[in-house]
C-alpha cells in the first residue's frame, strides 16, 4: 500500500477555543477523510503544552518560552519540509503572519499550497486580490490555488497531490 500524501495544515485556529474546535472536529477530519496524513502544528507535544499551561508571568514560563518558541518553529519547518502540500487557512481581517510565513517557506520548497478563504470580509490589497497580494502570489507560484470552501480546498489538494 502506498503511503498517504502528507498535508501540512497551516492556520491560526489553535489560538482560540472555537478555532481549535473547528480545527479538530471539521478541518483535520476532512483532510484525513480525503486520504491525506495531516501534519498538524497544533498537535503540540506534552512538554510544550505544559509550558503554555503555566500562568502568564510565572518565572518558569518566562525562562522556558524562548526554547519552546525555537522548538515550535523548528518542528513546523520540519513538517513543511516533510509534507507533499499545504492547506492554509486564510480567514480573518488579514492573513495570520505565521501562516503567511509558512506559505512562503512551502512555496520556496516547491510544495503546492491550497489557500482556503471562507471569510466574507475583504482582505486583499486591492480589488484584484483576495488576500495580501504577496501571499496570493506565493500560493499561485507554488502551483496551488485559492478556494472559498473546504470542499473546494480538499478537491484542490486531491488534484495537486
Amino acid at each position: 500500500m502506498e503511503p498517504r500524501p502528507k498535508v501540512y495544515v497551516a492556520g491560526p485556529l489553535g489560538f482560540t477555543e472555537s478555532g481549535r474546535l473547528y480545527h479538530e472536529t471539521v478541518l483535520v477530519p476532512a483532510v484525513v477523510a480525503a486520504g491525506f496524513d495531516p501534519l498538524d502544528p497544533w498537535d503540540v507535544v506534552e512538554e510544550i503544552a505544559a509550558v503554555f499551561a503555566l500562568p502568564v508571568g510565572d518565572t518558569r514560563r518566562v525562562e522556558q518560552l524562548p526554547d519552546v518558541n525555537r522548538r515550535i518553529g523548528a518542528r513546523n519547518a520540519e513538517m513543511i519540509r516533510e509534507c507533499s502540500g499545504v492547506l492554509a487557512l486564510l480567514d480573518g481581517p488579514d492573513v495570520d503572519s505565521g501562516t503567511a510565513a509558512e506559505i512562503g517557506y512551502a512555496a520556496a520548497l516547491v510544495r503546492p499550497v491550497v489557500g482556503l478563504r471562507s471569510d466574507i470580509r475583504t482582505a486583499g490589497d486591492n480589488e484584484a486580490a483576495v488576500v495580501n497580494l504577496q501571499v496570493e502570489w506565493f500560493v499561485e507560484a507554488s502551483g496551488g490555488r485559492l478556494t472559498s470552501t473546504l470542499e473546494d480546498a480538499i478537491a484542490g489538494l486531491l488534484a495537486l497531490l
